[in-house]
């Protein structure tokens, strides 16, 4: 059997969940040039692209209101133009407030530039002698000073007349068509109007006509599996949908307070700086920042001293702590699915591809596509890449630790799993199918002799670690609560007064996994010993004490092991007859070991998983008594003849 094949056919059939048969996407050359191809059509499309998908987000937004109002006997129509007049009416209100508080700030300005240089002037005599403040109170008085000089020219040419004669100016003009010229002028001042317009019409028309959207989506991209389809749009439409509404509620909840508390501090413009806070919310990370950096710099403008800017310092802290920790935790439930990283990247790129517009919805168009590589197969390296879902299965990510020779990750990987599980759990279903990857990638020929090492020594290391946890288990009182385990997967027999030997079968691998039953066994109260492979392969019989043993089982991963596994039963059935002795050999080739007969290799029982050889080596019977070998027929000479004679022994 090839080295492929031995894979194929272990992961199909173990116990252990290792996986099989399963393909994954990969990201291809071609995938590359179609991505980078569909953003190139983003940015040229720009223009079209940008309402629709701020039409898809609104859609999204405005469905669930939607639902709610057809749910009371709204009818279709005049629910969907309730929902869409509200929120564009909201949208309104908040754009006219924010202009009127923009111009109120603009003619105030000017007062507070002398607070600006006193303050500069402050710092540049506190910090005397250091470069930066020196350069920084240079350039405020170059601007001051050019200010004023051009303040000081302008009323100068108002008032006074030109003494010297200056050559007329020649300028040619060009007749231009009076359509063309008003075109230009009115153009720029509809554009805004008319995306308006046609965001809100087709609002309008997807909240109306989304079922029949829908079916038409699913019989054009998913007909084939209709099952995959329906999933990705409710998993699309839940995630997109809830972290717009609640991303408003919670960007709300945390814009009053500070509105509120900027007014009272007497900031000029509390409501437009409250207002903005509210929007720049949505840009992830960056938008509170920006949001807060506003208001500081105006407290630092207004105010003579430094308490104020303080005081606004410390009302926004205060507020993001209580956001981040209270309300978003208590609002959100789910998270959008995605990485803290991927956010970033993804503001990075659609602010690239469509400027501010495309940072504010950054978020939501990336939690689309992450839905898509989640249900579509070939999409599923955008879940990887972006989402927030672990891409290793647990024991992966323990054997990637233990093959790079990192047991402390690896031992604080298995503290967060034990805080719902048990010892015997970690072991199972984490621990040993890394062992038996290890394995694997051994019988392939892809480790050398030096990684086989570091796995064993990792894992030695591992298990050595988590000797504390095993303590506790063995030790903690029995009324305390267990972990969300059924009753017959706990139920091990009780280990006091029994005393086992576990052994390596074959190598390094075999030690580590020996190492992992000896604990176990101790956990439940059994004197438990180890012997190492290298100790019995070099001393032979004479390394199995075997006195004060009244069970000991024997560990193999390499499924290839049955004639192994026969003799090392027969060796230490010979020392001690009345000695138990147990095999445990998960399956790693693709045979399953719990049919064959254990009397067929001398054995009294054969596990396949740590939890049954921990179940059966701590259960009492009778031994199992060596068979007798039946010989041939033996001929030997007699020696009073000289002629062969045929005997039977026995």
């Amino acid at each position: 059997m090839s080295g492929t094949d031995l894979l194929k056919a272990t992961t199909l059939a173990s116990p252990y969940g290792l996986p099989g048969g399963e393909l994954r996407s990969r990201l291809s050359g071609r995938t590359i040039l179609i991505l980078i191809g569909v953003a190139v059509i983003l940015r040229l499309g720009q223009e079209i692209f940008v309402p629709l998908a701020l039409s898809l987000l609104l859609t999204f937004t405005l469905a669930p209101i939607v639902s709610f109002l057809r749910k009371r006997s709204v009818p279709k129509i005049p629910a969907v133009l309730l929902a869409v007049v509200s929120a564009f009416c909201a949208i309104a209100v908040f754009s006219i407030v924010v202009a009127t508080q923009v111009s109120n700030l603009a003619e105030n300005i000017s007062t507070y530039q002398r607070n600006i240089v006193d303050k500069v002037h402050s710092l540049a005599q506190a910090g005397a002698g250091n470069v930066v403040f020196e350069h920084l109170s240079k350039a405020v008085e170059r601007v001051g000073a050019e200010i004023q000089t051009r303040a000081v020219e302008s009323q100068d040419q108002k008032v006074q007349a030109p003494t010297i004669q200056t050559p007329m100016p020649v300028e040619i003009i060009t007749r231009s068509d009076p359509i063309q010229t008003l075109g230009n002028l009115l153009v720029p001042l509809i554009s805004p109007f008319a995306t308006a317009g046609l965001v809100i019409v087709l609002v309008i028309f997807m909240l109306l006509e989304r079922e029949d959207l829908r079916d038409r989506f699913i019989r054009l991209v998913g007909l084939g599996d209709l099952h995959r389809t329906t999933t990705a749009l409710q998993d699309a439409g839940k995630r997109v949908g809830k972290y717009l509404l609640m991303q408003l509620v919670v960007n709300t909840l945390y814009a009053v307070p500070i509105t509120v508390g900027l007014w009272a501090l007497g900031i000029p413009n509390a409501i437009l700086w409250g207002l903005l806070t509210l929007v720049l919310r949505f840009v992830p990370y960056i938008g509170a920042i920006i949001g807060m950096i506003l208001p500081l710099f105006l407290a630092l403008a207004i105010a003579p001293g430094w308490s104020l800017v303080v005081w606004v310092g410390t009302l926004y802290l205060v507020t993001e702590l209580v956001s981040n920790n209270v309300l978003e935790p208590w609002l959100y439930g789910a998270h959008t699915g995605l990485s803290p990283l991927a956010i970033i990247i993804s503001a990075i790129f659609w602010s690239w591809l469509w400027g501010p517009l495309g940072l504010m919805l950054s978020t939501p168009l990336t939690v689309c596509l992450v839905v898509l590589g989640r249900h579509v197969p070939q999409f599923e390296f955008l879940d990887v890449l972006l989402g927030n879902e672990p891409v290793l299965e647990p024991y992966e990510k323990l054997y990637q630790r233990l093959l790079a020779g990192d047991p402390n990750e690896a031992s604080d990987n298995a503290e967060e799993f034990l805080k719902e599980e048990y010892l015997v759990d970690y072991y199972d279903k984490v621990g040993m199918p890394a062992l038996l990857l290890a394995e694997l990638d051994r019988q392939r020929g892809v480790m050398s002799e030096r990684q086989i090492e570091m796995v064993a020594t990792s894992s030695l290391s591992l298990v050595e670690n988590l000797s504390d946890i095993a303590d506790d288990e063995e030790h903690q009182d029995e009324t305390a609560e267990v972990p969300s385990t059924t009753e017959a997967e706990l139920e091990l027999p009780d280990g006091e007064g029994r005393s086992l030997l576990c052994i390596g079968g074959r190598g390094g691998l075999d030690d580590a996994a020996a190492a992992m039953l000896s604990q176990i066994l101790e956990v439940q109260g059994a004197s438990a010993t180890r012997s190492l492979y290298a100790e019995h392969a070099a001393r032979g019989s004479l390394a199995f004490a075997v006195d004060a043993i009244d069970t000991a089982i024997v560990t193999y991963l390499n499924g290839n092991s049955k004639s192994r596994a026969r003799q090392m039963v027969r060796r230490l059935k010979r020392l001690k007859p009345a000695l138990r002795v147990g095999v445990l050999i998960p399956t790693a080739d693709g045979q399953d070991f719990a049919q064959i007969d254990p009397t067929e290799i001398d054995a009294d029982f054969v596990a396949l998983t740590i939890t049954q050889a921990a179940r059966s080596g701590l259960t009492s019977s009778t031994p199992v008594s060596l068979k007798t070998i039946v010989r041939k027929i033996a001929r030997r000479r007699s020696p009073s003849t000289g002629e062969s004679e045929a005997t039977i022994p026995g």
